[in-house]
């Protein structure tokens, strides 16, 4: 069976944010850019189904080969190390091998500014491609992804203290499915296991239009270079900020720390005789019964 029981799941967890801990710059950009890259074309693929079905549903069903790739390969997501280098750092601290929250602090810089990269990068493509180098009209993608790009800046805007606490909300919600996926890959040793592991959460967050930093470093770039009517303050104001910071949050509490305070020690096994599975009478031809631990 490749199933990997929570416990060691969670060491999983902690040899992974170690690893991230350990990467020099020039690595966390380099993977950060194809990571942001990678699910920029997840979700400009996802818009093109939804566009041409009708169906937003069946784009959400595609998106997660994205976050697939990325995670599989190794590159770096800032909604990842979110959920997992805290407990590295928690851990470290609990061993007295502290980790230091500057060191946590620049990783998780050079990965954004890596995400941020490759993002813009393929919305720069992606522009030239839908608009044939801007010498052609606007397609049907192209309109959808521009009316996606002002629905997560102009309207949040129109709602003020109520939208920012809106977008901030939804990314709280995406990121504790988005964490939730890197950690459940942990689970499986199979190639096929993980990703199941990471389709199924992905899926709960995209499909229900909750907010992801990543991605929206891609949508909202190439809606503004398709003609999106959002400013750049209106895109990090009311997006790109509050986002993040709610990414991080549903990351680090609502996945990452919560499980590995659930399940980051054995609890003691209790005091007295050990149960043992009855045994079998002469008589008895029947199997005997296994008495679970």
């Amino acid at each position: 069976m490749d199933y990997v029981k929570p416990h060691d799941v969670v060491e999983s967890m902690l040899a992974g944010g170690a690893l991230k801990l350990n990467l020099q710059a020039r690595d966390l950009v380099i993977r950060g850019m194809l990571a942001g890259a990678y699910l920029g074309v997840a979700t400009s693929m996802s818009v093109t189904v939804a566009v041409e079905t009708g169906y937003w549903i069946l784009g959400a069903l595609l998106f997660p080969f994205g976050l697939a790739l990325a995670v599989l390969l190794g590159m770096e997501i800032i909604t990842g190390s979110f959920a997992l280098i805290p407990c590295a750092l928690v851990a470290g601290k609990e061993q007295k091998e502290p980790v230091g929250v500057r060191r946590v602090l620049a990783n998780w810089g050079w990965v954004f500014l890596g995400n941020l990269l490759g993002s813009i990068l393929y919305a720069a493509l992606l522009a030239i491609v839908l608009t044939t180098a801007w010498d052609a009209p606007i397609s049907a993608v192209g309109a959808k992804l521009i009316a996606i790009a002002e629905a997560k800046t102009n309207y949040y805007a129109q709602h003020g203290q109520a939208g920012l606490l809106t977008v901030f909300t939804k990314a709280i919600l995406c990121n504790w499915m988005v964490g939730l996926a890197v950690v459940f890959a942990y689970s499986t040793t199979s190639l096929s296991g993980k990703m199941i592991a990471i389709w199924g959460p992905t899926v709960l967050f995209f499909s229900q239009g909750f907010e992801h930093a990543v991605v929206n470093m891609f949508v909202i770039p190439v809606g503004i270079l398709l003609g999106a009517k959002v400013s750049l303050s209106s895109w990090w104001i009311w997006n790109q900020i509050p986002v993040t910071l709610g990414n991080l949050v549903g990351g680090m509490f609502f996945t990452g720390l919560a499980i590995y305070f659930a399940h980051g020690s054995i609890p003691a096994a209790p005091k007295g005789p050990a149960l043992q599975a009855p045994q079998p009478s002469q008589n008895d031809n029947r199997e005997p019964a296994i008495v679970s631990p």
